[in-house]
């Protein structure tokens, strides 16, 4: 049986759907985040996604590990997808990046629209995947929120004493 849980995050509320098998969703949905739920009453299957979600906005947590249960997409998006924690916490790739990653180059668009349907948004870290110039481009979540995840991922640099 699937079990939602929704968590408020500082770019909105995230709603997590799953099952005892794993995880299948995690997006950013139009709700007020006074559907939140605490850790007690998340359902026991979503409990390590709330928590692992909560330690990353807590800058605690940069790389995750949950059981997922994902059965949307298509062979090629799940290619995709599998990719996509390659590009590391605080690292950007292009989507050219990528579809040479997944040896076809001429698959830029494809993986831009893969991205698109990506069913684990932060999990499946596709806001780190950019234009071959940089540039922002497409984020299901907007925008906004893509420069935000971006930007709050940037290496934090120490200022170091002795020069």
């Amino acid at each position: 049986m699937e079990a939602v849980a929704y968590l408020p995050s500082p770019l909105g509320t995230l709603a997590l759907r799953g099952t005892e098998a794993g995880l299948q969703a995690a997006q950013f949905v139009a709700a007020p985040a006074a559907l939140g739920t605490s850790l007690e009453t998340v359902p026991s299957c979503l409990r390590e996604a709330y928590r692992q979600l909560r330690a990353y906005f807590g800058r605690e947590l940069r790389e995750f590990d949950l059981p997922l249960a994902v059965s949307a997409g298509t062979e090629f998006q799940r290619r995709v997808w599998a990719a996509l924690p390659s590009v590391g916490y605080g690292r950007t790739a292009s989507y050219l990046d990528l579809a040479r990653q997944l040896g076809n180059p001429a698959a830029v668009r494809a993986v831009g629209a893969a991205n698109g349907q990506n069913p684990l948004t932060i999990i499946w870290p596709c806001h780190r995947i950019i234009g071959a110039g940089g540039q922002l481009t497409g984020y299901a979540g907007g925008l906004d929120r893509k420069r935000w995840l971006l930007e709050f991922e940037r290496p934090v640099v120490q200022a170091s004493l002795f020069g």
